[in-house]
């Protein structure tokens, strides 16, 4: 997670929560990182094979300040822009 106003970076878990709810509730102790009203860039890794990679289409979302989603990028071609083939 990266907090955009104040510049925290971490690693965390994830725990499902209830489905549209927009809530983004970051617990233990990264929650002393993040203040109720930041900004957050929430970012997902996963090592693939070269064989996964084939079909493999990165989506980034976007979410308004009620964290609905706006706007959903997954074109392909200008998300893995510089990624070695």
């Amino acid at each position: 997670m990266v907090d955009v106003d104040n510049g925290a970076r971490f690693e965390t878990y994830t725990i499902a929560g209830e489905r549209g709810s927009g809530v983004i509730q970051v617990n233990g102790a990264a929650a002393r990182l993040v203040h109720s009203g930041d900004t957050i860039i929430v970012i997902s890794y996963a090592d693939y094979s070269r064989e996964d990679l084939e079909t493999y289409e990165p989506v980034v979302v976007h979410v308004d300040r009620a964290n609905r989603i706006i706007q959903v990028d997954d074109v392909v071609d200008r998300l893995l822009a510089g990624v070695d083939a």
